[in-house]
């Protein structure tokens, strides 16, 4: 299991509260299991929209069961936004 930082960005924040807290997870899904569990409800809704970064890299359409998590790392959570 790692320890990192997930960093919320526009509505993701907004949901959450806050603009970071801290995670302890092996894989992308056991984070965001996590932040359903401290955070239901509206952050749970935004999550089903949102793109992920992974240390600066895009997640895409890998399964978030395969996406490990390095120690120190970090979990970019962005919602769709408009401009540019």
């Amino acid at each position: 299991m790692a320890a990192g930082t997930i960093r919320y960005w526009a509505a993701a924040k907004a949901a959450a509260g806050t603009a970071e807290e801290p995670y302890a997870a092996a894989t992308l899904k056991e984070a965001l299991d996590g932040v359903r569990e401290r955070h239901p409800g509206e952050l749970t809704r935004v999550l089903r929209r949102c793109s992920f970064l992974i240390d600066g890299d895009p997640v895409g359409t890998r399964d978030h069961e395969t996406v490990r998590l390095a120690e120190g790392g970090t979990v970019e959570v962005l919602p769709p936004f408009a401009g540019g």
